[in-house]
C-alpha cells in the first residue's frame, strides 16, 4: 500500500491517559499526533484523552466537550482552594482529587489522621446546584482516609461524639464517633444517579482495606494504619458494616464507602464509565488503529487502568491497538493478552529516568514517528 493510500484510508484514534509528572493526557495526544503526521502528512488523527476516575478525569471530560466549572472548596488540610468539575447536558464529572487530592499537600507534608474529604462534598453540592441529574464521581489520588465522612458532612450529615459535639476532621476523628445523623443529607441526592468511578475494588478495612494498602502512600505510619483501620471499622459499625466489604468501598481512603452507604451510589470500573461518558464507542467506530498509553505500563495497568480498558474495547471491534508509555514493565505476552499489539516506551530512547520525564514531549513525538513507520507505511 502506498503512503498516499494509507493517508486516505487510515484513521488513527489517540486515546491515552496522562504521563504522570510529565504530560497531561491532552499533551500526550498532541505530541503523538505531531509525530504521526510528520511521517504521514495529512493523516486523519482523532484525539480522545482518557482517564480512569483519578486525577485528570475532569480534564479529559473538558477535552471531550464538557464545560469546565470552578468553585471554592475546602482542601484536605482545611485550607481554601479552587477546584473544578465538568458539566454537559445534565451530566457532571466530579473528580475528588480536585478537592481532596495528594497534589494539594505541600511537599513532604502529610496528615493521614486529619485530612478531610469535606471539599469533595462541596464539589458534589456544586454539581447539584448546577442541575446535574447524573454525577460521575471519579475517586482516586486522594490525600485522605476518612471513609467519606468529610464529604457527607459537607452534604448535611452530622457525626457526633458522646457529648453531642462534631468529631474532629479526618479518619482519626472517627475514633470518637458515638452517633451519625444522615437525616440532613441534601434531599436532591435522592433524584440523582451517582456513579462511583474507580479502578480500586478494595474493601474499606482489613489487610486489603484502604488504610493498610493506601495509607502508607499518604504518610501513615504502621501505628497510624492501625488507628485508621480501627476508626473506620467503628465508623462502619454505626453506618452499615455490610457495605464496608463491597467492591470500591476502600477507594480513595474510603470515600467509596461513604458514597455507597449514604448516597446511593453504584460502583463501576472508572475507565468503563469514562469511556461511556466521553463517547469512546463512536470515536472507535471511525478508527483503523488505536494508540493508547500512560506513564508506566505495568501490572497495575492490567487491573482497570485506562490503557487496558481502551484495548479491551478496541479488541472487541477487531481494531489494532499499540501503546505508548514512559516505562514498560510488562512482557510481550502480557501486552498481547490485554489486546495491545506492541508498546513503545520512551525509556528505549532515553534510559535516564529524570531526562526521560523532563524531555517526555519531544521523545513522545519520536516514538510516534516510529509507530507511523511501523504501522502506517
Amino acid at each position: 500500500m502506498t503512503n498516499g493510500a494509507v493517508t486516505q484510508s487510515a484513521r488513527v484514534l489517540v486515546a491515552a491517559d496522562k504521563f504522570k509528572g510529565s504530560l497531561t493526557a491532552v499533551q500526550v495526544a498532541e505530541r503523538v499526533t505531531a509525530g504521526l503526521q510528520r511521517v504521514v502528512p495529512g493523516l486523519a488523527v482523532e484525539t480522545l484523552p482518557v482517564a480512569d476516575g483519578g486525577d485528570g478525569t475532569v480534564a479529559a471530560a473538558v477535552a471531550a466537550g464538557f464545560e469546565r466549572r470552578e468553585v471554592p472548596v475546602t482542601g484536605p488540610l482545611g485550607e481554601p482552594l479552587t477546584a473544578a468539575y465538568a458539566l454537559r447536558e445534565g451530566t457532571a464529572v466530579v473528580e475528588m482529587a480536585e478537592a481532596s487530592g495528594l497534589q494539594h499537600l505541600p511537599d513532604g507534608v502529610f496528615a493521614p489522621l486529619t485530612s478531610t474529604t469535606y471539599g469533595s462534598g462541596e464539589l458534589l453540592r456544586a454539581a447539584l446546584d448546577a442541575g446535574a441529574r447524573t454525577i460521575v464521581f471519579g475517586v482516586g489520588g486522594s490525600a485522605t482516609t476518612d471513609g467519606g465522612a468529610g464529604m457527607l458532612a459537607a452534604l448535611g450529615a452530622r457525626f457526633l461524639d458522646a457529648d453531642g459535639e462534631p468529631v474532629g476532621p479526618g479518619g482519626g476523628g472517627l475514633r470518637d464517633l458515638a452517633s451519625a445523623d444522615l437525616s440532613g443529607l441534601d434531599p436532591r441526592l435522592k433524584d440523582v444517579e451517582l456513579v462511583l468511578a474507580s479502578d480500586v475494588d478494595n474493601p474499606l478495612t482489613g489487610p486489603k482495606g484502604a488504610p493498610a494498602v493506601y495509607g502508607p502512600q499518604k504518610g501513615a505510619t504502621p501505628e497510624d494504619v492501625a488507628t485508621l483501620d480501627a476508626a473506620l471499622a467503628h465508623y462502619a459499625s454505626i453506618l452499615g458494616p455490610e457495605q464496608a466489604q463491597l467492591p470500591g468501598a476502600g477507594a480513595a481512603g474510603g470515600i467509596g464507602y461513604g458514597a455507597l452507604v449514604a448516597l446511593g451510589a453504584s460502583f463501576r470500573p472508572g475507565i468503563e464509565v469514562m469511556l461511556d461518558v466521553l463517547g469512546f464507542a463512536t470515536a472507535l467506530s471511525r478508527a483503523t488503529l488505536v494508540i493508547t498509553g500512560e506513564g508506566s505500563l505495568d501490572e497495575q495497568t492490567l487491573h482497570g487502568k485506562a490503557p487496558a480498558g481502551v484495548a479491551a474495547a478496541a479488541r472487541a471491534r477487531n481494531i489494532e491497538v499499540v501503546a505508548v508509555c514512559g516505562r514498560l514493565a510488562l512482557p510481550p505476552e502480557a501486552l498481547g493478552r490485554a489486546g495491545i499489539r506492541r508498546a513503545y516506551p520512551l525509556s528505549a530512547l532515553e534510559p535516564d529516568p529524570r531526562k526521560c520525564m523532563a524531555e517526555a514531549g519531544p521523545l513522545l513525538e519520536r516514538v510516534a514517528e516510529g509507530i507511523a513507520r511501523d504501522f502506517l507505511r
